[in-house]
C-alpha cells in the first residue's frame, strides 16, 4: 500500500511534489491506514548515464540528490520507492538497467536508500541479443537484487513487475517479484476499471502471500468515476489482494476521495495477515460463467478471511439492480448453517442470512461487500431439507428432486 507519481503527473515530477505528497500520506491519515510507500516513477533522471556508468537524478527536478529525499521520507515513518526498466531504456526514453542490472540495484538500494522498485518492460532489445524470453528478461535484475541483499545482509529491495499481462505474467511473476501487472495501464472511467476487473477474474487465484496480481493503480479522485464506480474500483482491487498504491494528487483530494481509501474493513481483507488468497467468481451473472466480456465482468465473487466468508457483488449494468444468490455457490459456505451478515461499506450488521442472501436496488456500477460469519445451525423444518436439492437423498432412499 502506497502511493505512486506516474498517474496523476507523468513526467512533471521533482522533489518538492514527492516530499508533498508522502506529507500528505501522513496528516490525511493515509499512512495510518497503511499506505506507507511513497513511489516515484519514470522521468526521474538524466538522460545519459555518468562516466562512471551510473544513473543521474535530474539536477534540475531532484537537486537535493536521491538519498536526501528518502531520508527525509523514512524520517516520516514511510517507505521509498523508485523506477527502472528491463529494456535499453524506460518507458519514456530514459536510462533503463538492461546490462547494469546489478549496479543499479546497489545504486537504488545502497546509495539512494530505497525500498521498492516498479520495474517496467519497455525498449528490449532484438532477440539475438537477449536470447531469452520475457520471464528471462526480469531474471537478471531478480537475482542482482537477491545478491545485493546476501552481500549487505539487508532484506531485498520489494520488486514489482510491470509486464502488462500478456505473457501470462501470473504464472511465473512469483518466481522473481512480489508483485506482477497483468493489465494494460488503468484510465480514469468505468469503461476500464470494468475491463481490469473481467481479465482478473480469470487469473484472480494467483495472489496469495507469495505475491499479488497488480491490476494497477487506484484511480480514486482523478475524476471519471462516479462515487459509486469509485467504490467498486477500490472494492474489487483490494478483495482481488491487488497492491492499493494511490494515482492522484492528494493536495486535490476530496473528504470522499480519503473516506473510500480509508475504509478499514475493506482493507482488512486485502491485508488479511492470515488469508492471502483473492476472491474468486463463483457467478458471472447475466453472461454465461467464464466467458469474458470487458464491459460486463463476473458479477458474484467470494473468498475466504480470518474473519469469516467475504462476498463481493458487483453490478456491471447502467441501473439498478437486484442481485440475489445462494449461499452455498461459495466453496467457503457450509450447508445447513446460518450467518451473520455485515456490510462493509454502510459498516453495520445487517442481520441473518439463511441459504439465500438479497441485496436490493444495487446502484448501477456499484458494488455490495459483506463479510458473513456463521452463526449456529440453520432453523428446524426448512424445506426442500437440502440447499441443493441434486440427490437430495432421504436414510431410506426417497430423493426429494424427483
Amino acid at each position: 500500500m502506497g502511493y505512486n507519481t506516474w498517474n496523476a503527473y507523468y513526467c512533471d515530477i521533482n522533489e518538492d511534489l514527492v516530499l508533498k505528497n508522502a506529507k500528505l500520506l501522513k496528516s490525511l491519515g493515509l499512512a495510518d491506514a497503511g499506505y506507507t510507500y511513497v513511489n516515484i516513477d519514470d522521468c526521474y533522471s538524466e538522460k545519459q548515464r555518468s562516466a562512471s556508468g551510473d544513473i543521474v537524478a535530474s539536477k534540475t527536478r531532484f537537486p537535493s540528490g536521491m538519498r536526501a529525499l528518502t531520508d527525509q521520507i523514512h524520517a516520516l515513518g514511510l517507505k521509498a520507492g523508485i523506477y527502472s526498466d528491463a529494456g535499453w531504456f524506460t518507458c519514456q526514453l530514459y536510462p533503463g538497467s538492461y546490462g547494469n542490472e546489478a549496479r543499479d540495484a546497489k545504486l537504488f538500494q545502497e546509495d539512494w536508500g530505497f525500498d521498492y522498485l516498479k520495474y517496467d518492460n519497455c525498449a528490449v532489445p532484438f532477440d539475438n541479443i537477449t536470447r531469452q524470453n520475457i520471464m528471462g528478461r526480469y531474471e537478471p535484475m531478480a537475482h542482482a537484487i537477491a545478491d545485493l541483499s546476501k552481500a549487505t545482509k539487508k532484506p531485498p529491495l520489494i520488486l514489482s513487475l510491470c509486464e502488462w499481462g500478456r505473457e501470462q505474467v501470473w504464472l511465473w511473476g512469483r518466481k522473481y517479484g512480489q508483485s506482477w501487472r497483468t493489465t494494460n495501464d488503468i484510465e480514469p472511467n468505468w469503461r476500464s476499471v470494468a475491463s481490469i476487473i473481467n481479465q482478473n477474474s480469470f487469473y484472480s487465484w494467483a495472489s496469495d502471500f507469495y505475491g499479488h496480481n497488480d491490476m494497477d493503480m487506484l484511480e480514486i479522485g482523478n475524476g471519471g468515476l462516479t462515487r459509486e464506480e469509485a467504490k467498486t474500483h477500490f472494492t474489487a482491487w483490494a478483495l482481488m489482494k491487488s497492491p492499493l498504491l494511490i494515482g492522484t494528487d492528494l493536495e486535490t483530494a476530496t473528504a470522499e476521495t480519503i473516506e473510500i481509501l480509508t475504509n478499514q474493513e475493506i482493507i482488512a481483507i486485502n491485508q488479511d495477515p492470515v488469508v492471502g488468497t483473492s476472491v474468486t467468481p463463483f457467478r458471472w451473472g447475466i453472461n454465461p460463467d467464464y466467458v469474458s466480456n470487458s464491459t460486463h465482468p463476473a458479477q458474484y465473487w467470494s473468498g475466504q478471511s480470518q474473519n469469516g466468508t467475504v462476498f463481493m457483488l458487483i453490478n456491471t449494468l447502467d441501473k439498478p439492480a437486484t442481485m440475489s444468490f445462494s449461499l452455498t455457490e461459495s466453496p467457503w459456505i457450509r450447508a445447513g448453517r446460518q450467518y451473520s451478515v455485515r456490510d462493509l461499506w454502510t459498516h453495520t450488521n445487517n442481520g441473518i442470512a439463511v441459504r439465500t442472501f438479497t441485496a436490493y436496488d444495487v446502484p448501477a456500477h456499484g458494488v455490495v461487500a459483506l463479510l458473513l460469519q456463521d452463526a449456529g445451525d440453520e432453523p428446524e423444518g426448512l424445506w426442500p431439507p437440502c440447499a441443493v436439492v441434486e440427490w437430495c437423498i432421504s436414510k431410506t432412499g426417497v430423493r426429494v428432486d424427483q
